[in-house]
């Protein structure tokens, strides 16, 4: 059986104004995917009647399952429940667990319940109700049958609150078990993606495509997404046996790009420098200039860094780097503040000070202005400390600020976790 085509709508005027950004879009295709759904369509339109009336009209015309996010709220512009009922000719009957559900949300917040929140307890004859444990709007799922459909088996319309702190769970919780029932011939999905850092999309894909030729040959997908500082290595399969060819494939590309890949799925870097860390129970400081505690920021955005995250330092100024970092007048006069001599200093002064196992110094230029025909705009030096050695890497990232934080920032964990790992072979 083919895999049901699947369409999202976003709806909210606020989408289209640019107020927000629409972050459904990836997380719903993320979790679709995952459950062997794979979307063919995204819109996104306002709140306007028209508009979501012609976007939901249409999409039943072409897919088997619709999922529209948005305006089931209790305000005036909360209109998809009414123009979906208003459109398939069902009229709007209240659930008396949905607005028992609304009156315990205030009564537990000793509130008293506006009238306009019970609006949200109508749901559209026939609709299975979504109870949402995280808010008043319940989501709706509806079957629609031919000829308002034109699938011959007919569509499954599913209606969710916009909120991602209720979407979520309700998705995961309810719409996921749903699909299970009503697509249980839906062919399997299997997908696997290995992120790499230091490698550029062209030199990552010239090192693997010849080694997964025969992969592909029996049914193997392969794609590649760069972002700023990182590409990911997509490996995924629909055909009988996917998982298992998923899984050889996986071993193939693992065995040639070796440590280039840091993690897979949806780890991020600064997580599986954590976790190297944690395994060895060794601990990490860092110097910071030209990122101004950005690095630092992100290695303590990952839950339990408090284990392995001693200390972090911005030192902006040179007097900083003096007093809290040991840099001497001498080298910052004869080399300047970004010098490879300056940061190694400040990662030799902030391990000694803090006792870590691993240190990271970095000092550098970020512009738009500040360099010099020497040392231009995106220069930077890190240095990397680990025992006693002190090795520093001379970068140039021009790109502007936000960027070149960014980009530095990756750099500097990605020294750090090659560091971890030559240690711990070392020590193995």
């Amino acid at each position: 059986m083919p895999a049901p085509v699947t369409e999202i709508i976003n709806t909210g005027t606020e989408l289209m104004l640019g107020s927000i950004l629409n972050s459904h879009q990836q997380w719903l295709c993320r979790e679709l995917t995952q459950v062997g759904f794979l979307v063919s369509r995204q819109t996104a339109v306002p709140d306007a009647g028209a508009d979501i009336r012609q976007a939901v009209s249409e999409a039943l015309q072409r897919s088997d399952l619709i999922i529209t996010t948005g305006g089931l709220g209790p305000t005036s512009d909360d209109r998809t429940r009414e123009l979906i009922a208003d459109l398939l000719g069902r009229k709007l009957m209240e659930n008396a667990q949905a607005r028992s559900n609304i009156e315990q949300f205030f009564a537990v917040r000793a509130k008293p319940a506006p009238r306009s929140t019970f609006v949200q307890a109508l749901a559209p004859e026939g609709a299975v109700v979504l109870q949402n444990a995280h808010g008043t709007a319940p989501g709706l799922a509806i079957q629609v049958l031919p000829p308002q459909s034109s699938r011959p088996q007919g569509s499954w319309l599913i209606m969710l609150p916009g909120p991602p702190r209720e979407l979520h769970p309700m998705f995961r919780n309810q719409v996921v078990p749903l699909l299970r029932r009503q697509f249980p011939d839906a062919p399997p999905f299997t997908c696997s993606v290995l992120r790499t850092t230091g490698l550029g999309e062209s030199y990552l894909e010239e090192m693997v495509a010849p080694q997964l030729e025969l992969f592909v040959a029996r049914g193997l997908e392969v794609g590649y997404c760069a972002r700023v500082g990182e590409v990911e290595l997509r490996l995924s399969s629909s055909v009988p046996g996917g998982s298992e060819l998923v899984q050889e494939a996986e071993a193939v590309a693992r065995q040639v790009l070796g440590d280039w890949i840091y993690a897979t799925g949806d780890d991020s870097l600064e997580t599986s420098l954590v976790r190297l860390l944690t395994a060895r129970e060794w601990t990490l400081a860092l110097a910071e200039s030209c990122t101004g505690g950005y690095i630092a920021n992100k290695i303590t955005n990952v839950p339990g860094a408090s284990a392995v995250f001693l200390s972090g330092v911005v030192s902006y100024a040179n007097e900083a780097k003096q007093k809290f970092l040991g840099v001497s007048h001498a080298t910052l006069e004869t080399h300047g503040a970004v010098s490879r001599a300056t940061a190694e200093e400040m990662a030799r002064g902030i391990r000694e000070r803090t006792g870590a196992d691993f240190a990271a110094a970095v000092s550098g230029i970020a512009g738009p202005s500040g360099g010099t025909e020497e040392k231009p705009v995106g220069t930077v030096f890190i240095g990397i400390a680990s025992g006693e050695d002190v090795v520093v890497h001379h970068r140039t990232n021009r790109y502007d600020r936000e960027t070149f934080k960014f980009v530095t920032a990756q750099q500097t964990m990605e020294m750090l976790r090659r560091a971890v790992l030559k240690r711990k072979e070392a020590s193995a």
